[in-house]
């Protein structure tokens, strides 16, 4: 197949591919930049997505739309807050959900670089207050889901009790780890894949140990500085913070406010927020290789494989597909009061990203539906999808 021209190709090839065909700012104007969306492609898109949010009935998005490696598009829809018809614009803060993880893999990956953590050392080396499972789990396993840890609902959580003697001792996460440190594993380490939010409580406390510093301050000097991510931070439990989005969930046929929670204690599992502005410049950060050598992101884009051989689709923390025009990274996130999705094509240094107050949302189906109005002159076929697992 010959290879498309850029204007063909663009980035929404990848990101039909990587949303799949199956379950499983201010308006744009005419510029020099070459990075700047065309009109009819931003009034297509602000159309495509008005319509899917009516017909999921969605609170409020945010969207940012990535073309050679800047920023192009940003743009709110809906609101921020329905009871006090606080728009949704892009200066409004979401939650990244699981989207988090990526994160905690740039983190994990730049350790390596610098010497501080071996992707293939037991985790008790770094956090001895993990109990042994019987079977060694390493930092490596952990990123690519298949450390054998349990997630929210595929096995049994035991938690350890213990009272505190700190008003917020989750804000370390190796006292996160007593929310399901004595779970037994739900199979051997390396034996499958097994989406596991968990497991990146253990990383963000192997990274904290490793980096010899909290985590939540690694995050802000390694990744939230360089990157110019000024409105990322933990999702504390506080009230009134400047421009936050409220969440909302669905039961029935209503639309709810969901309850208010803060989802501090998971770090790198689904710690953090920010606007959809940060969301793509974290994307184009990833992009671009500012935050680590094309050698590092290399490997975290590299599909891992299970202890028998057989390939997966699962990388170093982002989920990696393959294309006619090379690979498509996303990844996924779900709470209940919020929804994300990034997906990056390295090639053509293009990508979308979104944010939704909605922990209801289809959020694969609103990819779809932005990306299909963005390039509507190209379709691929395909079955692949990168889902969208609760955090």
């Amino acid at each position: 197949m010959p290879r498309p021209t850029f204007r063909r190709s663009y980035y929404l090839a990848a990101v039909l591919l990587a949303v799949g065909a199956c379950a499983r700012p201010r308006p744009a104007v005419l510029a020099p930049a070459p990075a700047m969306l065309a009109p009819e492609r931003a009034a297509a898109l602000d159309e495509a997505v008005r319509s899917e949010m009516a017909r999921q009935r969605l609170v409020g998005v945010a969207v940012g739309v990535i073309r050679e490696g800047q920023i192009a598009y940003l743009q709110g829809y809906g609101q921020a807050d329905r009871e006090n018809q606080t728009p949704m614009t892009p200066a409004t803060v979401v939650n990244w959900a699981s989207n988090s993880k990526p994160m905690a893999a740039v983190l994990a990956m730049m350790l390596v670089e610098e010497g501080k953590l071996d992707l293939d050392a037991d985790v008790r080396m770094y956090v001895p207050e993990f109990p042994d499972k019987g079977a060694m789990i390493t930092p490596r396993l952990l990123l690519c889901h298949q450390s054998g840890i349990v997630h929210y609902t595929n096995g049994r959580v035991v938690p350890t009790e213990r009272t505190y003697a700190v008003p917020e001792p989750f804000l370390d996460p190796i006292c996160s780890l007593d929310k399901f440190n004595q779970s037994p594993l739900i199979f051997a380490p390396g034996e499958k894949v097994s989406y596991s939010s968990y497991a990146y409580v253990l990383l963000s406390a192997v990274i904290q140990r490793a980096g010899g510093r909290p985590y939540h301050q690694q995050v802000m000097t390694r990744i939230a500085g360089p990157a110019g991510l000024r409105s990322l931070q933990l999702d504390l439990p506080a009230r009134d913070q400047p421009n936050c989005s409220r969440g909302y969930m669905r039961i029935g046929d209503r639309v709810w406010r969901a309850p208010e929670e803060a989802h501090y204690w998971k770090h790198g599992a689904g710690g953090y927020k920010s606007d959809v502005a940060d969301f793509a410049r974290w994307a184009c950060a990833l992009i671009d290789g500012k935050l680590v050598s094309p050698a590092a992101r290399d490997r975290m884009w590299t599909p891992q494989r299970l202890a028998d051989g057989r390939a997966t689709t699962w990388g170093l923390g982002f989920d990696v597909r393959p294309s006619a025009w090379g690979p498509v990274i996303s990844h996924g996130g779900k709470q209940n009061e919020a929804t994300s999705k990034m997906m990056i094509h390295p090639r053509s240094r293009s990508g979308l990203v979104l944010l939704c107050n909605c922990g209801y949302a289809d959020i694969n189906a609103l990819a779809r539906a932005a990306a299909s109005a963005l390039d509507p002159d190209h379709r691929e076929e395909s079955t692949a999808s990168t889902s969208v697992r609760a955090d």
